[in-house]
């Protein structure tokens, strides 16, 4: 299984999900958790952690529209999970969601603001 089809799984089983901490998973009930689940767990926790960190980005930046309704769009950058890129996760109202991985050394903040003011703009 892949960590996107564990998740899913859980959740189909009524078992919350929470990343503690950037490097513990938090599974409530603890009763439905079986020595099968928590292997399986185990073999894919590097995935199933930059699972729901990239939840949770798609999610902040959803709320960030939600919470300003005159924003065309919403973005976050995330300069700790990947050692060498810069995740920016993207929300332009109405369209669509992405994340974008672009290597720290090349990263400039106000280039990839101005392309966006382009995109969201057009």
């Amino acid at each position: 299984m892949e960590a996107a089809e564990i998740l899913e799984y859980l959740r189909e089983k009524n078992i919350e999900v929470k990343l503690v901490d950037d490097n513990y998973i938090d599974l409530l009930p603890a009763g439905k958790i079986t020595d099968e689940l928590i292997q399986r767990l185990r073999q894919h926790k590097p995935a199933i952690i930059a699972e729901l960190k990239r939840e949770e980005r798609r999610q902040k930046v959803l709320q960030m529209l939600e919470d300003n309704p005159g924003s065309k769009r919403a973005f976050i950058t995330d300069t700790d999970s990947d050692r060498d890129n810069v995740i920016v996760a993207v929300a332009i109202r109405g369209t669509a969601t992405c994340e974008i991985e672009i290597p720290k050394n090349k990263y400039d903040p106000f280039l990839f603001l101005e392309l966006i003011n382009k995109v969201v703009v057009q």
